[in-house]
């Protein structure tokens, strides 16, 4: 028992097989999730070493970091050997990685197709587990000039009151938007109230001489695009 304990510790490994000690000679981009995950907790339990408790919390959401950044804190310390110093390191770093590509979304000069619309959507869900919804306004290039959230509720929908939308937009200069809005089952497939109220608010678009563009459903990492799909006219 005592053996399996001392081989099972990161200490005791080849140097190549360290998490830290990977990332410095071969480089980032050669570790696992699993691995970066290690370094974040550091150690594991009395019976797992800090990889394979990584590879257990993984294994918990199927491998998906997207699914593995909606567990609080409280949810993670639930894991043996994760106390709530290492759940926090755990949360942070995946906020920041959601930032990170928030960010470099916004650094594109206009949007150019559905894709570049749902990163941009994407980092502005602060909460995945209650529907959100919200616009991003456009000038003439398509250029981003803001992400506004327009309304929040539970677990099945929210009120979109698209008064308020036009009145944003108005005020911000906006000639075109982009509707969006996530759904927390993870199912992406418009219904019919999404329809309804997107049709509404193509035609009320159209008297004030505001493009819609697409409205797109955010789904944890994949979405569904009303304009891909000739639904926006």
């Amino acid at each position: 028992m005592e053996d399996n304990l001392k081989r099972s510790s990161i200490k005791n490994w080849l140097e190549d097989d360290r998490p830290r000690e990977k990332l410095l000679l071969k480089g980032k981009n050669s570790l696992s999730d699993a691995e970066l995950i290690a370094i974040l907790i550091a150690s594991g339990n009395k019976n797992e070493s800090a990889v394979d408790l990584s590879k257990r919390i993984l294994k918990s959401v199927e491998g998906n970091l997207i699914e593995l950044s909606k567990l609080s804190v409280n949810e993670l310390e639930k894991f043996k050997g994760i106390g709530e110093a290492k759940a926090i390191s755990i949360v942070a770093a995946l906020e920041l990685g959601s930032r990170r590509r928030g960010a470099e979304a916004l650094e594109r000069k206009s949007i150019t197709s559905s894709h570049d619309a749902f990163e941009v959507l994407q980092m502005h869900v602060s909460d995945p587990n209650y529907e959100q919804f919200f616009v991003i306004l456009l000038n003439r290039g398509n250029k981003v000039l803001k992400t506004v959230i327009i309304s929040q509720g539970g677990v099945t929908g929210t009120v979109v009151d698209p008064k308020k939308i036009f009145k944003i937009a108005i005020e911000n200069g906006a000639t075109a938007i982009i509707l969006g809005h996530n759904h927390p089952s993870g199912n992406t497939t418009p219904s019919s109230a999404d329809i309804n109220l997107t049709d509404k608010i193509v035609g009320a678009g159209k008297l004030l001489d505001i493009n819609i563009l697409d409205h797109i459903i955010i789904g944890a990492d994949k979405y569904y695009s009303f304009a891909d799909n000739g639904q926006i006219s």
